[in-house]
């Protein structure tokens, strides 16, 4: 029951991630990209300590030991704090076709360090699933080859970065609550990247942001409050791998998306490389446990 729960939040993050890239496209032009991320990130800490507050959870923060608190710290670090700027400052540099393929390959990452740190198992249909994953979004974001420059290196070492804050954040999961490592995670991570505004001469950039600027900041801060609520406790019920291979399904909404509302022209190779990612997601969800054969893995 308690795994199903967890597969429901999931899916459900999948689908507000699919819509928040959406909505992002028209929100964040002409903003600084790092002032963005430190309001947005910032708005989503503030709130979810207001739900910790709400529903009188501030005892098991308090009960929190330093240990905890600094788990909590290294999440905000290397999960949003430098990643989010190794991320966009790439994306100046290379395609955004290139940074999203790369930043889709999390998965891969996620279920490597699963299997090492955090002993999960790695099944023939987790394997299958992975590379009709890689494959569906290969063909879903029209990638026509592939290369590689500083600005890619920097995208893939942030999603390198991020898959390892999911193990972290798995492994803490095991003693607290989602909503509070979300909570960790978005707090720490936003006084990081303020420190970040204060050494590169950027924090000016937040009184300079106009009223329908903090508007898109706040629409955008609603879509990441629901993302990280539903992923943290999500996360906490499954697999990371499994976690993290359910994420891509965001890719398949934003496409539907830019289709119905934007009237962009749907390839024949995006309508197989959907169905490539529905059917990896299925087996990487739903049949490993028709499915006994594992892949050994070694510490």
């Amino acid at each position: 029951m308690d795994e199903k729960r967890g597969l429901m939040l999931v899916f459900f993050t999948a689908l507000i991630s699919g819509f928040s890239i959406f909505v992002n496209k028209f929100g964040v032009e002409g903003i600084n990209p790092y002032v963005f991320t430190f309001a947005k990130n910032a708005c989503v800490g503030v709130f979810l300590a207001a739900v910790l507050l709400l529903f009188k959870e501030s005892d098991r923060v308090k009960a929190l030991s330093r240990t905890q608190w600094m788990k909590l710290g290294a999440i905000g670090l290397i999960g949003g704090a430098v990643p989010f700027l190794l991320f966009f400052k790439g994306l100046t540099i290379t395609s955004a076709g290139m940074a999203a393929f790369l930043h889709k390959t999390m998965f891969i990452y996620a279920a490597i360090f699963a299997a090492v740190f955090l002993k999960e198992k790695i099944s023939k249909w987790i394997a299958t699933g992975g590379l009709l994953l890689l494959s569906g979004n290969f063909l879903l974001l029209k990638m026509n080859a592939l290369s590689f420059n500083i600005g890619d290196a920097m995208i893939l070492s942030a999603t390198v970065l991020w898959a390892g804050e999911i193990i972290l954040s798995k492994h803490l999961l095991k003693e607290i609550d989602g909503t509070v490592v979300a909570a960790g995670r978005m707090m720490f991570g936003s006084l990081f990247i303020l420190g970040f505004l204060g050494l590169t001469g950027n924090i000016g950039g937040l009184f300079m942001l106009s009223g329908a600027q903090w508007s898109w900041v706040m629409v955008t801060s609603i879509f990441l409050l629901l993302y990280v609520f539903t992923f943290y406790n999500g996360l906490k019920l499954v697999k990371a791998s499994t976690a993290t291979s359910v994420l891509l399904l965001g890719s398949v909404i934003t496409t539907m998306l830019s289709f119905g509302f934007l009237g962009t022209a749907l390839s024949i190779g995006q309508g197989i490389g959907m169905l490539l990612v529905l059917a990896g997601v299925i087996a990487v969800a739903f049949m490993p446990g028709f499915y006994e054969e594992e892949i050994p893995v070694r510490a």
